[in-house]
């Protein structure tokens, strides 16, 4: 880092001296940032009523303050970028200097005057990077700032930008969780699945409110930072028990600027997947290419521009089959081709078994923003965007046949427009109105009425299905997915902050609207079909079991009650799946930043969330739902809750006068309702139709609903050494309380807010800059995550059921979370090598991730007679390095042409990360008793006792590219080509 790099000129007498201290969160509006500092002369006593003046280096964006009794001052709501600083006092020369604002940020400065002698100009900082925050003296946010330069320099598996997220102390990867939006990233914070994030950009709320997570994807030379907060917010933040991700997009200037840039990838650049697709087989087929462009610049010079970015993306992916699925697959069109696949809807003869399912991919990516400073007191901005993306094949996996999959179109756009408007030196009002809306479409490649579901189908990561071939149901181990989708959300926001002596206040509202949320679940009458053995099982002398199964037919009497059901046989009648939401939202709250003294700042604030129409579908609330009367269960309806009112305290310390080393800590509540897909099944049960038909499986929201609320605590301390070494360590404790679960009684399933959870962790965080050579970043996180679940524990998700709805909190039951990693490693940065070259690398590695082994009627595996815990086994370590080399060529003054290349996976490892066989029914070595399992059976004597369950763990092969960005199951070694022009 570039940190104080003077220019000199003796013409009068000034002295500016500037040192980094500020990531205040809440008090800088999150989409914003802000400046505060003292004025002081050289002996460093205070100047009083000295004229600060910002100004945006590259337009006519202005503001103005001064200093108080105490030669303080604050500026807040600024744009992220860099400013012109001047201070002007009486008896001393102009201070000038150049400085820079990150998004969601607090920059703090000491400016130092001198007689009028000689004047000095600093520049601050070079490229904003993650590796070089400054330090902390006002907030207790867990935060990161991740910057241009870091979305351009480090390598981007996937071209998504919260790849870099990762980079943050706190974050993990993680698989999406919903199959119909695998392409949009998900991050993992605080052991969660990461649902219970909130997310925004230009101060637009960007959350999906059906399925959780992140709505729409932005490219990441659209970007210009984004803050990644992992705890401890302040009270202008909801919808969020953990992680907050706030994102501003690039902007015009005075300056006409742009770039266009291609990336490439294809098969021959990279290596075999060791399962999936080992030699001899033929390698499994790959290409993509992107194609971005990006141009900004002044409509009107000073007061209007514009920028705007387009990048297309076009994938060729596949999904190859391992030898041990192409085995089954071949055994199950023998099966076929003996007139054993027959079905009440019909008999399937062949089936055709390929090497490989080509998964094409196109998408979309496009923003345009036009910035107006109507007065300097007024500035507006106008920001729209589209997300336009089609996969064909979507849903088809390593051990699924292509008859499961589907077309999957999701298309999502957003407008933003905003307003800042400076009342006063000390007063500053911000408008924002967002509308947003996607529309979501999943066809099936095939309408056969059917699906088989054999066991070496499923697997711990199995997310888009259970389906071997024929229909894919939407439904997996999880929960139900929606076959359409369309959310309208329309967003007011406002927030007036005051500077008042030493105290900020600020005060908001936020208000959503969403008439349209809204969709439909599958709905056409299947047959599944789940035999407890493998298709080879059954080829091998067995045909008589499976003709069993496939013969019993569900709708005959004979296997109706009282007479004993059709086994390992499901039939679902044709209905109506839709379901459809007029939902609103409202967030209040009021904080204030009081520097109570030089070194001491304390944050602290409350707010109050609120929902209307929370639990309202189709008109209807639960009192028309038909499983309600006589379900001996529940006797009551759910409400909105109105008791979610959130207390925030954090406190930063300056130990003494060099303000070298930080102490912070706080605490807060934490409220966000749940994603509306956790119970989609009984608001889709008052429609019209399933209330007049009583049809739909019979479900339930207990009438106790508690909003879900997390308590953190947090403590930790910041040292800078110097310039360019900073090291902090950060303790966060959360308490999760009022999360999801499920359960399945005999006669109905009830939905309630009762679990539990705990997530502990300590989080080091080291930055450093050598002399121009090299910038770094190093975390280490030491965590753990833990909650109640039966067969799946998640930390505020939607998937967590009870294993004996008598008894939900039973022993075994509580364990740890799906990403409960006890240790995690981060290092990343850039070596500025001889010839003009850079080096950028990002080195994870973490710890296994946790496995829970079940049988096929869905309990948890008894082995040696002793039943396992939730998450009790392990899976693989994950390490994965990827590296970028590039040389920029420089040429003309404002042009430059870098052409890079990028490898993934360098070293090649074999990442299967927790996606092992899960079903103990599937293991390639069967097991004797699936009851109680003794011993595997490599021969019919079951020669080989079962001493650990370690025994029974089977890597079940990788995910893929299809899965998009940030899966924990890692791709192998890649290479990526390309070349970027910049002006």
């Amino acid at each position: 880092m570039s940190w104080l790099v003077r220019q000199v000129r003796k013409v009068g007498c000034l002295c500016v001296l500037l040192y980094c201290a500020g990531t205040l969160v809440a008090p800088a509006q999150e989409f914003r940032g802000a400046l505060r500092g003292v004025v002081q002369d050289a002996r460093g006593g205070r100047v009083p009523a000295a004229k600060i003046v910002v100004q945006a280096a590259e337009s006519s964006l202005r503001r103005e303050a001064s200093s108080d009794t105490r030669g303080e001052f604050r500026l807040d709501d600024l744009l992220p970028g860099a400013y012109r600083l001047r201070v002007i006092a009486s008896g001393f020369a102009e201070a000038s200097a150049e400085v820079s604002v990150a998004v969601s940020s607090v920059r703090e400065i000491t400016v130092t005057l001198k007689p009028l002698t000689v004047q000095e100009t600093v520049i601050v900082d070079g490229p904003g990077s993650i590796t070089t925050q400054p330090l902390d003296t006002a907030s207790a946010v867990h935060q990161a700032i991740i910057t241009a330069h870091d979305l351009e320099t480090i390598p981007l598996a996937a071209r998504s930008f919260a790849n870099i997220a990762y980079l943050a102390p706190g974050t993990e990867p993680l698989e999406p969780s919903d199959p119909t939006k695998a392409r949009i990233t998900a991050v993992s914070t605080g052991g969660s699945s990461g649902l219970n994030n909130e997310l925004s950009v230009d101060g637009g709320d960007n959350s999906d409110d059906w399925i959780g997570g992140f709505l729409q994807n932005f490219s990441p030379d659209a970007i210009q930072e984004f803050a990644m907060r992992t705890a401890q917010e302040d009270a202008d933040t909801g919808g969020t028990t953990a992680a907050s991700v706030v994102i501003t997009t690039k902007h015009g200037t005075n300056e006409w600027h742009g770039s266009g840039a291609f990336y490439g990838r294809a098969a021959s650049l990279n290596a075999r997947f060791p399962i999936d697709n080992p030699a001899p087989d033929p390698k499994q087929p790959f290409s993509r290419q992107n194609y971005v462009g990006t141009l900004g610049g002044p409509i009107v010079k000073d007061q209007l521009w514009f920028f705007s970015s387009l990048e297309y993306v076009h994938e060729n992916a596949s999904i190859a089959y391992s030898p041990s699925s192409q085995t089954e697959f071949n055994a199950l069109a023998q099966l076929a081709s003996q007139g054993l696949i027959s079905t009440p809807v019909g008999a399937v003869n062949s089936i055709a078994v390929p090497s490989s399912v080509p998964v094409p991919f196109r998408d979309y990516l496009a923003t345009a923003r036009l910035d107006w400073a109507q007065s300097t007191s007024s500035q507006w901005f106008l920001r729209a965007a589209i997300d336009n993306y089609i996969t064909r094949n979507a849903l088809v996996q390593q051990a699924a046949l292509p008859s499961t999959g589907a077309t999957s179109h999701n298309n999502y756009m957003s407008l933003v427009v905003g307003n800042q408007y400076t009342f006063g030196p000390n007063w500053v009002g911000s408008f924002v109105f967002n509308a947003s809306g996607l529309h979501l479409t999943a066809t099936r490649n095939a309408n056969l009425g059917f699906a088989l579901a054999f066991p070496f189908t499923s697997t711990l990561s199995t997310i888009s299905g259970v389906e071997t071939f024929g229909d894919n149901q939407f439904f997996t181990p999880i929960t139900a997915f929606p076959v359409l989708r369309n959310q309208e959300k329309y967003q007011l926001r406002y927030d007036l902050s005051h500077v008042h002596g030493r105290h900020a206040p600020r005060f908001g509202v936020n208000f959503i609207h969403e008439p349209v949320l809204s969709g439909a679940l599958a709905a056409t009458a299947e047959y599944v079909y789940s035999p407890p053995q493998d298709p080879s099982f059954y080829l091998s002398n067995h045909q008589g079991q499976l003709a069993a199964i496939m013969s019993c037919n569900p709708n005959d009497p004979a296997n109706q009650p009282p007479n004993p059901p059709c086994p390992f046989t499901t039939f679902t009648p044709a209905g109506d799946g839709s379901f459809s939401q007029n939902v609103q939202r409202l967030g209040i709250y009021a904080q204030d930043s009081w520097r109570a003294s030089p070194h001491l700042t304390i944050n602290y604030g409350l707010r109050y969330d609120t929902t209307f129409g929370f639990f309202i579908a189709s008109g209807h609330d639960q009192s028309v739902n038909p499983a309600l009367a006589g379900n001996g269960i529940v006797s009551g309806i759910p409400h909105d809750y109105r008791k979610a009112f959130a207390p925030r305290l954090g406190l930063a310390y300056g130990l003494g006068s060099s303000g070298n080393t930080v102490l912070r800590g706080g605490v807060g509540l934490y409220f966000n309702d749940l994603a509306q897909n956790g119970w989609v099944e009984a608001f889709n049960a008052v429609n019209n139709f399933n209330i007049q038909n009583a049809s739909g499986p019979p479900s339930l929201i207990d009438p106790n609903y508690h909003t879900p609320y997390a308590l953190h605590a947090t403590a930790g301390v910041q040292h800078a050494f110097n310039a360019s070494w900073i090291l902090s360590a950060e303790y966060t404790l959360e308490t999760g309380m009022h999360a999801y679960r499920r359960y399945d009684f005999p006669n109905v399933s009830v939905f309630r807010t009762d679990n539990r959870s705990s997530y502990n962790a300590l989080a080091l965080h080291l930055q450093g800059n050598v002399a121009r050579r090299l910038n770094l970043v190093a975390n280490y996180t030491l965590a753990s995550a833990k909650t109640w679940g039966c067969q799946i524990g998640e930390l505020f998700d939607y998937v967590n059921g009870v294993c004996d709805p008598f008894n939900a909190f039973a022993p075994g039951d509580y364990g740890p979370s799906g990403e409960d990693v006890r240790q995690r490693f981060v290092l990343a940065g850039t070596v500025h090598a001889p010839a003009g070259f850079d080096v950028t690398f990002l080195s994870q590695a973490e710890t296994a991730r946790p496995i829970t082994l079940t049988t096929p009627v869905g309990d948890r595996v008894v082995i040696n007679g002793v039943k396992s815990t939730l998450d009790q086994f392990r899976g693989t370590p994950y390490i994965q390095t990827d590296l970028r080399v590039s040389r920029p060529i420089k040429f003309h003054e404002r042009w430059s042409l870098t052409p890079f290349i990028e490898f993934f996976n360098l070293f090649n490892r074999n990442n299967p990360g927790n996606n092992y066989v899960g079903d103990i029914s599937a293991l390639p070595i069967p097991v004797n008793d699936l009851a109680n399992v003794t011993a595997l059976c490599p021969d019919p004597t079951c020669s080989v006792p079962v001493t650990s369950g370690k025994q029974l763990l089977v890597p079940a092969g990788a995910l893929g590219d299809f899965f998009g960005p940030g899966t924990t199951v890692g791709i192998p070694f890649a290479a990526q080509l390309g070349v970027k022009l910049t002006f």
